[in-house]
């Protein structure tokens, strides 16, 4: 493919594997379209979804990956730990190979369009594709979730991007955006108290007064009975990995809490990896040029 586009959309359905096999199926066998990664978290009840497709694929990829998704997920059933306003809750779209910003916009926008068309669902415009400064924060747009849209969107202010001005029952409301590529990393604690969690948390994360590109919250894993510290690196060239790890470790000790894991969510850049390796590891003079696969895959 001489252009390559990534996608990363969220759905709400981390519990049912027959459904979210179903949903992923749509990516499988179609022509420029190569299906990454996909991930499903039961307390989250949300299933990440990474795949590449050429700008001419992308349209029919998503149309059909929707479909599947608002046949299979009914919000009025569903509830999890992440925040949430709607069954396809996120597509975000990340220029590869040969693609410009200006081109993923134009196409998020025709699929804000398509959607809000053919599914009756509100979109959102976010990120580098939102409209007005006030919708560039993902968080900001979804402020009150599922359940608070449906008053929330009879203000003129959340008058959706495109379709209607009517929060759809079933399906929610979607956010369509292009951004940098981000890291999904989460922090895992030796605790069940989520205030603990919630308070660091708000440190570090940037609207909180901590680290620039970080957007983070506390969620209960019930499975393990511990917190987690979940986050998304937005941009993991100015905030690095292993920046947001330290912060979190040094804020833990306060409480007397110990990081008892961590984990990456999704696809990560490899030099996202590689810088944290350098610093963990004080690699002096290291190239890109010393990664074995790199070198094959030249």
């Amino acid at each position: 493919m001489d252009k390559v586009i990534e996608c990363i959309p969220n759905f709400s359905e981390g519990r049912d594997k027959g459904v979210i096999e179903r949903i992923i199926d749509t990516l499988r066998g179609k022509e420029n379209v190569k299906l990454l990664d996909y991930s499903s978290d039961e307390d989250h009840n949300r299933t990440v979804v990474t795949f590449i497709s050429t700008p001419e694929a992308m349209l029919g990829a998503i149309f059909d990956f929707a479909g599947a998704v608002y046949e299979n997920i009914d919000m009025r059933k569903h509830s999890g730990g992440h925040p949430r306003m709607g069954a396809l809750d996120v597509v975000p779209f990340v220029p590869v190979k040969g693609v410009s910003m200006e081109e993923c916009i134009e196409l998020a926008e025709n699929i804000g369009k398509l959607l809000g068309e053919k599914y009756a669902i509100p979109v959102y415009l976010y990120e580098d594709a939102a409209k007005t400064p006030a919708r560039q924060n993902l968080a900001a747009i979804r402020k009150g979730q599922y359940e608070g849209f449906f008053e929330k969107i009879k203000s003129p202010e959340w008058k959706p991007d495109f379709g209607p001005a009517i929060m759809n029952e079933k399906s929610g409301c979607a956010a369509v955006g292009v951004r940098f590529p981000l890291v999904a990393f989460n922090v895992n604690l030796g605790t069940s108290d989520i205030n603990i969690a919630d308070s660091i948390a708000k440190t570090v994360r940037n609207i909180g007064g901590g680290l620039r590109y970080v957007k983070a919250m506390g969620v209960m894993l019930h499975e393990r009975n511990i917190v987690q510290i979940s986050m998304n690196l937005v941009n993991y060239e100015k905030t690095a990995v292993y920046r947001a790890f330290e912060m979190i470790r040094m804020e833990a000790r306060r409480y007397g809490v110990p990081v008892v894991g961590s984990e990456v969510v999704g696809l990560v850049p490899m030099d996202a990896l590689i810088n944290t390796a350098e610093y963990y590891l004080q690699i002096e003079n290291f190239s890109k040029d010393q990664i074995l696969e790199r070198r094959i895959c030249e």
